[in-house]
């Protein structure tokens, strides 16, 4: 499973975020934290926090509706968002680890997850100064990135589930412990289609109409994608070619 990947990583983490709107740079934050990480070992651990609130004073009907998790879970379930990074950053790089860019970040649209994640990081960074750094060290794989040059429109992670016929193994709740779990099979179908995921690391398709959201993360090449890109070449190949 993932040979290729931990060639190179010594752990995989599939994460996952809920949060209070769609637009990072905004007043919104994440309301729910969660990832399972896959040890070259074979090891696995999880974990799967709702987050107290601080921005806002309480969630729009649509966030609601759409997560299923309540203002009320918030208060009474949750912990302060800078415990529940604090449980991120010590997945990503275990206190006995000394050797840092060995952590591979997969989630599915990963720019949106990774851009609340480091947001989250930088409202706490005064105290805890390593925790960019480890963030930094991490590279990204976008599991939409290798869907788009695979198979047509919609790209969603339950079109991919679909797509892969795991419906009846995983659940797509729109909650974050059920898709990391979700993502976790996804990948997995996808390297059993095609073993190139090593070749999708760092890099991002974007949609020329939208283009790319929030900012821009350093060690990631942003590259034009269609909405369909598997009659074509793929990113890692138009990369190549430059």
């Amino acid at each position: 499973m993932f040979e290729s990947l931990f060639k190179k990583y010594d752990r995989i983490v599939f994460f996952d975020t809920e949060t209070t709107g769609f637009d990072s740079d905004k007043d919104n934050q994440i309301i729910e934290l969660a990832a399972v990480c896959i040890g070259k070992d074979g090891s696995e651990e999880s974990f799967d926090d709702f987050i107290h609130l601080h921005t806002k004073p309480e969630l729009s009907d649509e966030i609601i509706q759409l997560t299923g998790i309540t203002d009320l879970q918030l208060a009474t379930e949750g912990i302060p968002e800078e415990d529940a990074v604090r449980k991120f950053i010590r997945m990503m790089e275990p206190w006995d680890a000394f050797v840092n860019g060995n952590t591979l970040l997969v989630a599915h649209n990963a720019q949106f997850d990774l851009m609340f994640v480091c947001y989250a990081i930088l409202r706490h960074k005064k105290k805890n100064s390593g925790w960019l750094r480890v963030f930094n060290d991490a590279d990204y794989l976008d599991t939409l990135t290798v869907y788009r040059d695979r198979h047509k429109y919609p790209h969603r992670l339950e079109n991919a589930i679909e797509q892969y016929g795991l419906g009846a193994k995983v659940e797509n709740s729109h909650r974050a412990i059920d898709d990391c779990r979700a993502l976790f099979e996804v990948a997995k179908a996808m390297e059993a289609e095609k073993d190139d995921l090593a070749g999708y690391i760092n890099i991002f398709g974007y949609p020329a109409k939208y283009g790319v959201s929030g900012r821009k993360l350093k060690k990631v090449t942003y590259l034009e994608q269609g909405f369909s890109n598997y009659s074509g070449r793929t990113l890692p190949e138009q990369l190549s070619r430059k």
